[in-house]
């Protein structure tokens, strides 16, 4: 199988944690920080973080319209956590002036879970991985939830009655960190959602 070359955007958050789980998962990465950078990738992960940093450091740096336009194109984005909130079509609690690149048709509310001392780890079953009867550990850190989702959204995991894994097209969002457990299956899924785009 040809090698694809995955981006993580790092202008903040656990940028080396998903970039050794791609590595883990058969895929050539690269570190995302300017416009051109973005061109070079297949794919992009979006990873866990402050949200409305990563938005204000995006726009500050030029990545925010290209990594839109990216997606409005086809790219394959995963975002964890942060990463979620910013696919998002629309925040709740959001700053002000949050902006988010948008692309999967739902409504995620941030910090739904609390706040830092409120994090937890959960067992969760989620379609599509490899092994999938082995539950995935999931890490909620200051974790988003989605609250709606349009009909092209597939939920993929749900807790306490809220999607927190889900997929839209190329576009796929955890509100969990699983770049910290070892489990590179969410990584896997994104490898071969890539490298499926590349075909």
């Amino acid at each position: 199988m040809t090698s694809v070359t995955i981006g993580v955007l790092a202008v903040q958050g656990d940028v080396r944690e998903h970039l050794a789980a791609l590595r883990s998962a058969g895929a050539d990465t690269r570190a995302v920080r300017r416009p051109a950078e973005l061109e070079q990738v297949d794919g992009l992960v979006v990873p866990g973080g402050e949200s409305t940093t990563i938005d204000r450091l995006c726009r500050v740096f030029g990545l925010h319209e290209p990594i839109r336009a990216r997606i409005a194109g086809g790219m394959p984005v995963y975002g964890s956590c942060a990463g979620m909130i910013q696919l998002a079509d629309e925040i709740l609690d959001g700053h002000r002036e949050q902006q988010t690149f948008g692309g999967i048709d739902m409504t995620v509310r941030r910090n739904a879970f609390g706040r830092q001392v409120d994090s937890f780890e959960a067992d969760l079953h989620l379609s599509g991985l490899r092994d999938p009867q082995r539950p995935v550990r999931a890490v909620f850190i200051r974790a988003p939830w989605v609250e709606r989702v349009g009909d092209g959204v597939e939920v993929l995991a749900a807790t306490d009655g809220h999607p927190v894994a889900v997929r839209q097209g190329g576009l796929l969002a955890t509100s969990f960190h699983p770049e910290v457990t070892g489990d590179h299956r969410v990584h896997e899924i994104f490898v071969q959602m890539v490298h499926a785009q590349r075909r």
